[in-house]
């Protein structure tokens, strides 16, 4: 009886132990975890911009891989899609850069000009409904006249826009970081994609189940359907409209062709791009052309948003578009850029938990009267 009354002792006292292991590993865990976050948060947005990249690459890849198998150390195809992703990036940032310096001159040599001499009042403003005169008069009074530009100046403060140029110049260099970490990890990312999905794989079974693996297909067909939705479909109507510019007259049309392609991949950013445009327009006096490439506009991006859109990103996830939009939204607001991409792979994430958490087992199908 002594005996009995000892070993249950022991078990107890063994389960008690078990019970302080299994809390202290997970409090050394979060902890851990924790740490390697704050160690790393300056780094988390580039690390899931190449999650994000590898995502939405990785069916290509694995096509270039199969028809051509990569070496023993697998470095040829990370390598090439790391360098096309890179190129991706920088030859815009390059091709603007030279526009920018084409335009920096043609500014200085107006500016200079209009120093001399003064910048005479637009014939537009005469033609304004209201408030011509007094416009006309406040310009007379402070651009017209030569010298207006030294006396603009004479009021600005230049220890400020030092300090602005200091602060410009790091944040350039901090992104300059960022995005060559991002391309590194995403090198990583391709070269050990399949040992890292395994690991993944494991260790969503062991913490949530099935359930898991089911929540990360979720979010990684949120990502490829947001891809095509968003990226794809805001270069097809950059292009279009591209075009439509380059016929209408609008200055430097595929510069802003451009812009119209990376202003559509935010909800309601189209509009902005060819509505300045249409404004440039109308400035010079081409209003056909103008209300030309605002109707242009409005029917590019009307079918854009209402068709094809909802199809792309929407038929991937089986996710209503309501609910891609607030999350695109959302997501901009609370990550930036990075959003577009983050915010619907968790709402597609949160849709899925709710379906299987309302959906009606067969026990309580039965009990339904």
């Amino acid at each position: 009886m002594h005996s009995d009354e000892q070993s249950g002792t022991h078990a107890f006292t063994a389960r008690e132990d078990d019970r302080a292991q299994v809390a202290a590993r997970i409090a050394l865990a979060a902890a851990l975890v924790g740490l390697g976050l704050y160690i790393l948060s300056d780094f988390l947005r580039a690390l899931v911009w190449a999650v994000v990249l590898a995502i939405a690459l990785w069916p290509l890849y694995v096509k270039a891989e199969r028809r051509f198998p990569p070496g023993r150390h697998n470095i040829l195809w990370p390598s090439l899609f790391t360098a096309v992703v890179a190129l991706a990036f920088l030859i815009p940032v390059v091709l603007l850069a030279v526009e920018a310096v084409g335009e920096a001159r043609e500014l200085l040599g107006y500016a200079k000009a209009a120093e001399e001499s003064g910048i005479p009042v637009p014939a537009i403003v005469a033609k304004l409904p209201f408030g011509a005169p007094q416009v006309t008069d406040w310009w007379n009074a402070n651009l017209a006249h030569a010298g207006w530009a030294k006396e603009m100046l004479g009021h600005v403060n230049t220890a400020s826009n030092r300090e602005v140029t200091k602060t410009v110049g790091a944040n350039l260099a901090h992104r300059v970081v960022l995005f060559g970490f991002a391309l590194l990890t995403l090198f990583f990312l391709f070269r050990d994609g399949r040992t890292v999905v395994a690991q993944s794989l494991t260790a969503s079974h062991r913490l949530f189940g099935p359930r898991g693996e089911r929540v990360a297909r979720q979010m990684v067909a949120s990502v490829h359907g947001t891809v095509d939705g968003l990226v794809l479909v805001g270069i097809g109507e950059g292009i279009l409209l591209g075009i439509v510019y380059w016929f209408a007259g609008v200055p430097h049309p595929i510069l802003f062709g451009a812009v119209t392609a990376v202003a559509a991949m935010i909800p309601f950013g189209a509009p902005v791009a060819f509505g300045l445009a249409a404004l440039l327009l109308v400035g010079n006096g081409s209003v056909v052309p103008a209300l030309v490439v605002a109707a242009a506009g409005l029917v590019v991006t009307f079918v854009a948003d209402h068709f094809v859109r909802p199809a792309l990103i929407g038929g991937t996830t089986r996710l209503p578009f309501v609910w891609v939009l607030l999350g695109i939204l959302g997501g901009v607001e609370t990550f930036g850029l990075l959003g577009l991409f983050v915010g619907p792979a968790v709402m597609a994430a949160l849709i899925l938990l709710w379906r299987e958490f309302t959906e009606a087992r067969p026990a309580e199908t039965q009990a339904l009267p």
